[in-house]
């Protein structure tokens, strides 16, 4: 099975006044169709408002940019939608069955990178989108009757309400237009976590840090049954090569600076050697070992997970699987003397997750 695992750019699927929609095409990168993930990116320009819409992917949003973010969601059968404030470094689970809708009410641009699985989507390796108003909106699909019937109007109204709003998936609000202001309650907290001010589960000296995201500390990330890990490099600094063992596929994107990264797949090949660059989405397929090394500027990247409590194989540091076999079956695989088996056992015990650069 030959699989082209090349980092890949988004592309832009629209530009208006309020802003810029991009995303990952399956046909472009295939690998996103055979592991069903796939991605999009939102800027929004100060006072660009996207119009409510559902998908048919459940997804992940992380903030990127921005401090004046403000999103609304309705769940079905739901009397009333939830608003809640968006910063750079929150992340946002959004459910295929949500409507949402987002509002930049900043200075700044607003910018949201969505990461999701796509096993129900219409495009295998893309999002969706089902829009409620605008020129591609669901009013606009149904004849005249039915909007009449549906919700009591005569036709010069149902004309009004179906046909006002020419505007596509997003627009920018004129000055002085008021949108809904942020729940003022613990609501925020229960629904976004912010990632970057969050404690990291490991911290290196001279290396970075690493910050998990699962069911067990962000209950509602388990809506999306997806979860997330931040990975902050410091310059030239290593992330050590890890294998989902649960299966799952992990989607990495790269929001700062630059690096390479190694994979290793089927047969002990090796599937990828590349630089990685902000921007860049990559795919990393079930049971295949990846690591990361960063340039000297360092290199932050997001990776989103298919599971809600990923379980990882380490190859170094406390919880190696080399450090958990014993000296008999290493130097029988290895072809190990007794004496080298205990320097590799040694050398396995002092390593950590994240490497600083060598000196």
């Amino acid at each position: 099975m030959e699989l082209n695992l090349s980092p890949k750019f988004a592309q832009k699927i629209f530009e208006g006044e309020g802003g810029t929609y991009y995303s990952w095409s399956s046909s472009e990168y295939e690998l996103l169709k055979e592991a069903k993930v796939g991605g999009g990116r939102l800027v929004l320009q100060p006072r660009g408002f996207a119009f409510p819409h559902y998908s048919d992917s459940n997804k992940i949003g992380y903030v990127l940019q921005g401090s004046g973010g403000v999103v609304g969601m309705v769940y079905p059968q739901a009397s009333q939608e939830v608003v809640l404030k968006l910063k750079a470094g929150d992340i946002i689970p959004v459910p295929f069955r949500a409507i949402s809708w987002w509002y930049n009410d900043g200075d700044s641009e607003l910018v949201v990178v969505f990461l999701g699985e796509t096993s129900k989507t219409y495009v295998p390796g893309e999002f969706t989108y089902f829009l409620l108003a605008g020129a591609q909106g669901i009013l606009g699909g149904f004849s005249t009757e039915f909007n009449s019937r549906a919700y009591n109007l005569n036709n010069e109204e149902v004309e009004k309400l179906a046909k006002s709003q020419a505007g596509v998936l997003l627009i920018k609000l004129p000055d002085g237009k008021k949108m809904p202001q942020p729940c003022k309650n613990s609501t925020t907290d229960k629904m976004v976590y912010n990632i970057d001010a969050a404690s990291p589960d490991f911290h290196v000296q001279n290396a970075g840090l690493l910050t998990s995201l699962t069911e067990k500390k962000f209950p509602f990330i388990g809506e999306v049954g997806l979860s997330a890990i931040l990975v902050k490099l410091e310059g030239n600094a290593m992330s050590s090569p890890v294998y989902a063992a649960d299966s799952s596929v992990r989607v990495i994107y790269v929001a700062k600076g630059s690096g390479r990264i190694q994979v290793v797949g089927i047969n002990g090949a090796s599937v990828l050697d590349t630089k990685l660059k902000a921007g860049h989405l990559c795919v990393v397929p079930r049971f295949f070992v990846a690591s990361t090394i960063a340039d000297g500027e360092g290199m932050e990247y997001l990776s989103m997970i298919t599971a809600t409590r990923p379980l990882f194989g380490e190859f170094t540091g406390e919880t190696s699987v080399w450090g958990a076999l014993s000296p008999q079956v290493i130097q029988a695989s290895l072809n190990l003397t007794p004496e080298f088996e205990q320097v590799f056992r040694a050398k396995i015990k002092k390593s950590t997750i994240l490497v600083p650069p060598q000196d």
